[in-house]
């Protein structure tokens, strides 16, 4: 509360900024009320609610125009903590704090030149005896009068205040950990990234996040149950706690820790001075938390994971800030988890487009944006095409061109592999009985199409290939399906009985990719497979490399096992496709030791249907 004062010059500023001059006392509203023993007695002339004035339970006073206090009743001066005849003269806004806030003080100068009717507002004011007290504070004209006085009422609203902030602690709180909420975090997000909170001199302007996820919490709780699981989570909040506070030790802003639900918590570091900060921050929570917690007796012991986002607060949204992190802690979870992982924004467009072409693949098959290149698969004795591989393509409008490394996983995810296969399947069928119309005098060429394990499970494989190729009149031995080798090996139940039917059917089944995963070749003589297609990284080690510009010959060992492999498979009747041949060095060894077929850059790169029509019938 300021001290009460009385000049002229307070006379001056209680009004200051109005085109009126100061108001005659003659024009205020009635006489004035002071002290009570200073009232007339009854009957002698006193007007009829001065008692009433004076007696009120309200705290009220008698304000002119010119902002003075003409009198006030003694429940007024005792809550403001000083007698009745100390106010008359005392500027009222000065009493109640009124020129602290713009658009109270011009409020109740209009109230005072009658150009509004009312003012009601909120203030703290300080009691002489040191506490602090809050008031509702009205200011109105005084009834039935026309001089310009007006009645300022007080109402002591400390206890209903002091309820509010209590039930507001317990709604901005969480009960178990006692840190502040999500409710509150958000609140507090919100008011770091608003302009006034950051532009100003002095500030970094930046604002920086650890968002953190308990590693092996949900197996606690599961197992020892939510008691031990929530004193647990109060004992790692006292962790994130003690951790703020020893980085905020040079700070005038120390780090807010908050609970947002679950085994979520976040820290939040406003003005932040880049991200090494944040790193060591992040860095010092995990050191904290790999210690064991001793709770009741157990010894429990998690790790956690973090997302940590450092950025200008300028053009930053709470949505945008928090979207951020939770990637960023996706991250740090699928990268093994115990680590802290900083936003890296080109991986985050990597993932926002990956999510972008997930969500149209499906309407991409209908629209046609899909396309088959075709590689040729040549013999190694004469160089001969024998078939080609065909591989899609997809026209992206926004992406450009886009090979199935882009696309194909994302397929097999949400299930949209099966009529991308099939449309696959039946594209390569029709195409080969195309070629073959067309050179009846060259031997008719294979094709060969990828086909995952989900088209297997989530389709009539068999079904399909059958409709294909008698819709298409191409001959079942001039079809080729490549399956990867973890896809066949091992495979049992519907896989492998769909698997012999088409093998019955006189469809080639091929294993892709062999060598990198099972490798068991016993197993090879009991699955309907004819074709084995070593993986590029057998073939890529028969070449020389360059070693500081001297050569260096190839490792004996990979010639070994490679020749080992195709004498095998020749002895259980499979054929052998080498992949990635690029040099003629690796064709004449592979053609040394057996192998059957080439694919590869040396031979050519995969290429448009018309392309494959000229090679038919040349040495490639």
């Amino acid at each position: 509360m300021r001290p009460i004062r009385r000049s002229s010059a307070l006379r001056e500023r209680a009004v200051s900024g109005t085109s009126e001059g100061p108001t005659p006392a003659a024009d205020l509203i009635g006489p004035a009320v002071t002290d009570s023993s200073a009232q007339p007695p009854p009957g002698t002339g006193a007007p009829p609610y001065s008692s009433a004035f004076s007696a009120a339970p309200l705290a009220m006073a008698v304000v002119d125009r010119e902002g003075l206090v003409a009198g006030a009743n003694p429940t007024f001066a005792d809550l403001l903590g000083t007698a009745p005849a100390e106010l008359t003269g005392a500027v009222a806004a000065d009493l109640v704090d009124l020129a602290s806030d713009a658009r109270a003080w011009h409020t109740y100068r209009e109230v005072l030149r009658g150009r509004q009717a009312e003012l009601r507002c909120t203030r703290r004011l300080k009691h002489p005896e040191g506490h602090s007290l809050w008031v509702q504070v009205t200011v109105a004209p005084l009834p039935g009068e026309a001089s310009g006085g007006v009645l300022l009422s007080l109402s002591d609203i400390s206890a209903h205040r002091e309820l509010q902030d209590q039930l507001r602690h317990l709604r901005m709180h969480d009960p178990v950990t006692r840190l502040p909420n999500r409710t509150l975090f958000f609140e507090k997000l919100s008011a770091a990234l608003e302009v006034e909170s950051y532009d100003e001199s002095g500030t970094t302007g930046r604002i920086g996040l650890c968002y953190l996820d308990l590693d092996g919490f949900k197996a606690i709780n599961d197992t020892l149950g939510n008691r031990v699981g929530d004193k647990l989570l109060a004992a790692v909040a006292e962790r994130l706690t003690h951790c703020a506070e020893q980085a905020g030790r040079t700070r005038s802003i120390p780090p807010l820790v908050a609970r947002l639900g679950g085994d979520e918590f976040a820290l939040l570091v406003e003005d932040s001075t880049g991200t090494e900060q944040l790193a060591d921050l992040a860095e010092s929570v995990l050191e904290a938390l790999r210690a064991p917690f001793d709770l009741s007796g157990r010894r429990l012991s998690v790790s956690a994971s973090i997302g940590v986002v450092e950025r200008h607060a300028a053009g930053t949204t709470p949505t945008a800030l928090m979207q951020a992190a939770d990637t960023t802690l996706y991250w740090a979870k699928t990268d093994g988890k115990d680590r802290w992982t900083l936003f890296d924004p080109e991986r985050n467009a990597h993932l926002i487009t990956r999510q972008a072409l997930a969500a149209t693949l499906r309407p991409a098959i209908e629209r046609g944006e899909f396309a088959l290149e075709y590689q040729p698969l040549v013999g190694m004795e004469d160089g001969r095409l024998r078939g080609v591989e065909a591989l899609v393509r997809w026209n992206h409008p926004q992406f450009g061109v886009l090979a199935p490394n882009r696309f194909i996983g994302l397929a097999e995810e949400d299930g949209s592999i099966v009529p991308l296969g099939r449309w696959i399947l039946a594209t390569a069928c029709r195409q080969a009985r195309a070629w073959q119309e067309a050179h009846p005098d060259e031997p008719p060429i294979f094709v060969s199409v990828n086909v995952a394990v989900r088209q297997v499970w989530d389709s009539d494989l068999v079904a399909d290939v059958a409709r294909i190729l008698d819709e298409t009149e191409l001959a079942p031995h001039l079809l080729q399906l490549e399956l990867t080798e973890s896809a066949v090996m091992g495979s049992a139940g519907r896989p492998l009985q769909d698997l012999q039917a088409l093998s019955d059917m006189g469809v080639r089944i091929a294993i892709d990719d062999f060598g990198t995963g099972y490798s068991n070749l016993a197993y090879l003589s009991r699955l309907p497979v004819s074709v084995l297609k070593l993986d590029g990284s057998f073939v890529r080690g028969f070449q020389y490399e360059s070693d500081n510009n001297a050569a260096v010959p190839p490792n004996p060992a990979d010639e070994v096992v490679v020749e080992a492999m195709i004498q095998l498979a020749h002895r259980l009747g499979l054929t052998v496709t080498a992949e990635c041949v690029e040099t003629l060095a690796q064709a004449s060894r592979l053609r040394r030791i057996g192998c059957d077929t080439g694919q590869g850059w040396l031979y050519s790169r995969p290429v448009p249907p018309d392309r494959i029509s000229e090679l038919l019938g040349v040495r490639v």
